[in-house]
């Protein structure tokens, strides 16, 4: 009998981030939960900004992370698929993790079928509604030329800018923290909702970006699970085949009451 049978999702660890305390502390959290669903995982989907900054550099690569690269490593030698999905802060991976790990890198929502379930899984940050100075930077950040002209800065510089920036972003959310708005104004339950107006098929929709852990049944088939953040929640979620569950059960929105569960 295969007992790693379980799909693990995770999203918003901000590895490196310093605003919200100690990140060599959350890396350690981060691999003692890795170490601890390794026996059952079959896979694991990284649904982006795990790093608070990633940026490839021909020869180069940021410093640090050792003990959640090692780890990412053993569960790729071990057999466990693992994927990753870019967010906001972390679009700059190519080909440095999928050499030197064997993990899938997407750019895009992936739609992919589990134990004959369909998901529709992304960061979440390209479904947002937000300010068009975010989705200018966003395009900025994913436009091969202005990548190109960011090489051009010695690393030491241009990792250091890129920090400086992150940790402006993570002391803004300190300050204005945005909670669950609502089942009627959070932008990524929107998108769900119009989306399965014509793709009817997808039955769970998993995100990150939002920071807030959510799980809400859209329709009596149709269900959205924002798996939230390791900055102040340490939550995630798992699939085992049959059912979809959000972890720690500390979550905003409705309990679900889908059939499966």
């Amino acid at each position: 009998m295969n007992t790693k049978d379980k799909i693990y999702f995770i999203s918003d660890v901000h590895l490196g981030a310093s605003a919200f305390g100690d990140p060599r502390e959350r890396e350690k959290r981060l691999v003692s939960w890795l170490d601890a669903i390794q026996p059952e995982a079959r896979s694991l989907y990284l649904l982006g900004d795990i790093f608070d900054f990633w940026f490839e550099y021909k020869r180069s690569v940021p410093s640090g992370f050792t003990r959640f690269l090692g780890k990412l490593a053993e569960l790729s030698d071990a057999g466990v698929e693992i994927h990753y999905l870019t967010g906001n802060h972390d679009p700059w991976i190519f080909d440095y993790l999928p050499e030197e790990i064997g993990l899938t890198v997407h750019k895009d929502p992936l739609v992919t079928q589990i134990a004959g379930k369909t998901f529709f899984l992304a960061h979440g940050d390209a479904q947002s509604n937000c300010s068009f100075s975010f989705k200018l930077i966003r395009w900025i950040f994913h436009n091969r030329f202005c990548q190109f002209l960011f090489r051009l800065l010695h690393p030491d510089w241009g990792i250091k800018l890129a920090h400086i920036w992150a940790n402006h972003s993570r002391r803004k959310e300190l300050k204005n923290p945005k909670p669950f708005l609502g089942e009627d104004k959070e932008y990524l339950v929107l998108f769900a909702k119009s989306y399965i107006k014509t793709h009817p098929e997808i039955d769970y929709f998993i995100f990150g970006h939002r920071h807030v852990p959510m799980d809400l049944m859209l329709t009596p088939q149709n269900r959205i699970i924002n798996v939230g953040d390791w900055l102040k929640h340490d939550s995630y979620a798992v699939f085992d085949g049959k059912e979809l569950r959000l972890e720690p059960k500390r979550h905003c929105g409705l309990d679900p009451q889908s059939p499966d569960n």
